[in-house]
């Protein structure tokens, strides 16, 4: 769940100037960059509203709508602190990242997410984009699964497996899957999702039942062909990431899939932009991750990037990376 946005808004209001931010790696496209974000229109009332609604956790800090729509340059220097209200969040949780997303998870970012990854029509504009951009990234997963031939029978460990979006049709799809989430009430969902979806005939039972399982990653043991884990490394600094890849390495016994939010120079203005606009409940931190960072720990760990792709539409960004055991 990563979630940034570099194109305007588009609103009924009379237009404004608006320029994009790209990122590239040289300077001149860097400079260009950092113009544009400074170079921002105001945004409207109600736009800013919708989105503070649902940018409450980290991986919606950036749901904040494009450069040119959210902001003017007075608003980078209001008397906000963003570092000061991250530290506030996190005192109740002794400053562990982990339990401060098991409680989100577990009590109002749920019901949140639980609609978002739903099919219910009660959610915002933003949150319709979130939903259609997970789904992308969903399906670019299957679709590499599906080029490999049938997986019945591969054991498959789904960490992080939220309301059960890839749990459920890899499971649908003859393999023994393992799925887990932080969030007990994310996990629960999951297990009803896939038991709905069997009783509506939207495929067939697996000869292996899944197993549905409320766990931290690092509690998940066992050995798997495949293991997966999707837009969850956005909740934890770099050192946590290396460690969580290192157990998710010694997990699989042939395939890593992982996702999570490139660092940029453009994402991480947006991100900053976004922590101006705190949700009404944001209980937890976002962190982006350098695309060669990850690939350098899925490298110690023994296994190398065999595909890539980034999904990005216009409030969901996520670098979605294959890696096979060397």
């Amino acid at each position: 769940m990563q979630c940034l946005n570099t194109k305007p808004f588009t609103s009924a209001r009379p237009a404004v100037a608006r320029r994009s931010v790209v990122a590239h790696a040289s300077r001149p496209a860097q400079a260009a960059a950092l113009a544009s974000a400074m170079t921002v229109a105001t945004t409207s009332a109600a736009m800013a509203s919708e989105i503070a609604q649902t940018a409450d956790v980290g991986s919606l800090t950036f749901a904040v709508g494009g450069v040119g729509a959210v902001v003017g340059l007075g608003a980078l220097l209001v008397a906000t602190d963003p570092q000061k209200r991250r530290s506030e969040q996190m005192k109740s949780f002794d400053g562990d990242e982990k339990e401060a997303v098991k409680d989100y998870f577990n009590t109002a970012g749920f019901e949140r997410w639980r609609k978002i990854y739903g099919e219910t029509d009660e959610v915002n504009k933003v949150q319709l984009d979130i939903r259609t951009g997970h789904a992308q990234t969903v399906d670019k997963v299957l679709r590499w699964v599906d080029e490999e031939g049938s997986v019945q029978g591969i054991t498959v460990a789904d960490c992080g497996c939220g309301t059960g979006s890839l749990a459920i049709p890899l499971a649908l799809r003859g393999a023994a899957v393992s799925a887990s989430d932080i969030s007990a009430a994310m996990a629960s969902e999951a297990e009803q999702r896939y038991q709905q979806a069997v009783a509506a005939g939207q495929g067939k039972a697996p000869k292996v039942a899944p197993k549905f399982e409320a766990l931290d990653l690092e509690s998940v043991k066992g050995k798997y062909d495949t293991v997966t884990c999707l837009d969850v490394m956005i909740h934890y600094p770099q050192d946590k990431v290396d460690a969580m890849i290192t157990h998710l390495a010694g997990l699989s016994d042939r395939r890593l899939i992982i996702s999570f939010a490139p660092k940029t120079l453009s994402y991480s203005i947006l991100k900053r932009i976004g922590e101006l606009f705190p949700g009404p409940s944001k209980a937890t931190r976002a962190y982006l991750h350098r695309e060669e960072d990850v690939e350098a720990a899925l490298k110690r760990a023994g296994f190398k990037v065999t595909k890539r792709e980034m999904t990005a539409t216009s409030f969901y960004f996520s670098r979605l990376l294959e890696a096979i055991r060397e």
